[in-house]
Parts: structure tokens; C-alpha cells; sequence
């Protein structure tokens, strides 16, 4: 954002987004380093000890789900995801707005089509036992759904707020 030399304080609404943010890139972070972990364990005890766990599996999966789904809604909460940024910047700062308004629009009505779709794929086949792990068999649908609903919350932190666009309209 442009430094206009105004001074603002965050709202109640954007510290706990940033504080969410924060939990999110850490749960990431962890799913990642389990994922390293658990495929690790894996690799010697199938080729080592000569005895696979079947649990390594569906494991992966859930964190291979939860690190790059979050990871995804941590990308909404730095706008570091796909976006017209060439076609907003060369725009007036009032379109600029609007343009950022309507980026952020789309991007809460795709966070909650994941958070809705996610949601009913995991409750669907929570009844199912997942073979080698006492998983249901849809939990890799949970951090889709979590991480739609977190996309949603950031790009509606991000409709609230724009430093970077003045107040008043300009004067020619």
C-alpha cells in the first residue's frame, strides 16, 4: 500500500485477522514439517526395518491437505495470489478502489463456495473408516473447508480497510 502520510490504527476486525494469519502460516508450517516427518518414518521403515506402516498414507494426505490449503489462505491474507495487479495500478485511484473491492469480492465468494463444498464432502464421508489410520475417510476435506472460510475472512478484512485511497474526491 502507498504511504500517504496518514496515520491510521488497525480495527478490532484486522488484528484478528492478522492474528489468524499468523496461526494459519504456523499450522502450515507444522503440516509441512510433519509431512516431512511421517514420509521420513516411511521411507526407513519400509526399506529399513522392512515393515510399512499403513497409516503413513492417509496421514500424508491430511497434511499434504492442511499445509497447502492454509498455505493458499495465508497467500489471500498477504494478496500474494492471483489477481489483475497491471490493470488495477495503471487505474485512478478511485477505480483502483473499486477495482480491489471487486477483487476481494470474488475472492470471499470462492472461499465460501471451498468452505461450503468442503464442509459437505467431509460431513458426506465422515462415517467411513479410512484403511491403515482411525481417520474418517473424508478428513482431507477439513482444511479445504477451514481454509475457505479463512480466505473469506481475510478478503472481507481487506474490503474494510484501504489507506492508500483518499477520503475526498481529488480536485482537478
Amino acid at each position: 500500500m502507498a504511504d500517504t502520510g496518514i496515520a491510521y490504527s488497525p480495527s478490532l476486525l484486522q488484528r484478528v485477522s492478522e492474528r489468524v494469519a499468523g496461526w494459519t502460516i504456523a499450522v502450515a508450517a507444522v503440516a509441512l514439517l510433519g509431512l516431512v516427518v511421517v514420509q521420513g518414518w516411511q521411507v526407513i521403515a519400509r526399506y529399513v526395518l522392512n515393515d510399512s506402516p499403513s497409516w503413513t498414507e492417509p496421514v500424508t494426505l491430511l497434511l499434504l491437505s492442511t499445509a497447502m490449503s492454509l498455505g493458499a489462505a495465508a497467500g489471500v491474507h498477504t494478496r500474494r495470489h492471483f489477481s489483475f495487479a497491471l490493470l488495477a495500478e495503471a487505474l485512478s485511484p478511485r477505480l483502483r478502489h473499486a477495482a480491489h473491492l471487486f477483487q476481494s469480492a470474488v475472492v470471499v465468494l470462492i472461499g465460501l463456495v471451498l468452505l461450503y463444498w468442503g464442509a459437505v464432502l467431509f460431513v458426506d464421508g465422515v462415517h467411513i473408516p479410512t484403511a491403515g489410520a482411525p481417520l474418517p475417510e473424508s478428513i482431507e476435506y477439513l482444511p479445504l473447508a477451514i481454509s475457505g472460510a479463512l480466505m473469506a475472512l481475510f478478503a472481507i478484512t481487506q474490503m474494510t480497510v484501504h489507506p492508500d485511497v483518499p477520503a475526498a474526491p481529488e480536485s482537478d
